[in-house]
């Protein structure tokens, strides 16, 4: 009887722990969880507006002009246009140097070659390209360049061509300047194989030139 009642208590003090535990299970003892609320969020999240820590902010690039604006080309209206005679004794071809005057106030940008025309008794006869490079360039207000004409000299004891005028139209214009010729009356008499007139390009010629 003894042993009876000691495994009877045996069990019993068994039974009463399971049940203790079972009943700590369902009330929910407390136990470790992972951190909730704000505490969490601001760890992962950057106020708004501000760079993440370690980071630097994306600003928009400033808007620039995207350079300095072009200058605007001479115009015809913009410059004074003259001629005058700069031939050298001893030169085996005669020159006129023609200038080209900024009277607009503003810099404008002139290059290449200007259009040159003489009048002659003949018909106009056009002038041909040198050749020589183009420069770009910016004339200043109130500043002049020149560019020079060559021609052969009449030496052939006769009247030749006659000429008694010029025109001149700047780099990529269309209106041009009449003037008085201010070189020798004529040129020598060709076989019309090619324009025995010669120009230079923007600056190719200096003042006295």
């Amino acid at each position: 009887m003894r042993v009876r009642k000691l495994a009877f208590v045996t069990l019993t003090v068994a039974a009463a722990l399971s049940l203790t535990a079972c009943q700590d299970d369902e009330t929910g003892a407390p136990t470790a969880t992972a951190p909730t609320g704000s505490a969490a969020s601001t760890a992962s999240t950057a106020p708004s507006g501000s760079p993440a820590k370690g980071g630097a902010a994306s600003t928009p690039a400033p808007t620039g002009t995207g350079g300095a604006a072009k200058t605007a080309k001479c115009r015809t209206e913009d410059l004074t246009i003259t001629a005058a005679d700069r031939t050298i004794g001893g030169d085996a071809e005669n020159t006129v140097a023609v200038e080209l005057k900024n009277h607009s106030g503003k810099d404008c940008a002139i290059s290449g070659y200007a259009g040159v025309d003489l009048q002659t008794s003949a018909g106009p006869l056009s002038a041909q390209r040198s050749g020589e490079p183009v420069v770009a360039s910016v004339l200043k207000a109130g500043k002049s360049t020149y560019f020079g004409i060559s021609y052969p000299a009449n030496t052939s004891g006769g009247s030749g061509i006659r000429i008694t005028g010029l025109v001149i139209t700047p780099p990529d214009e269309t209106r041009s300047v009449t003037l008085a010729w201010p070189g020798a009356g004529s040129l020598p008499v060709t076989d019309g194989s090619g324009s025995p007139v010669k120009i230079g390009p923007m600056g190719s010629a200096g003042q006295g030139e």
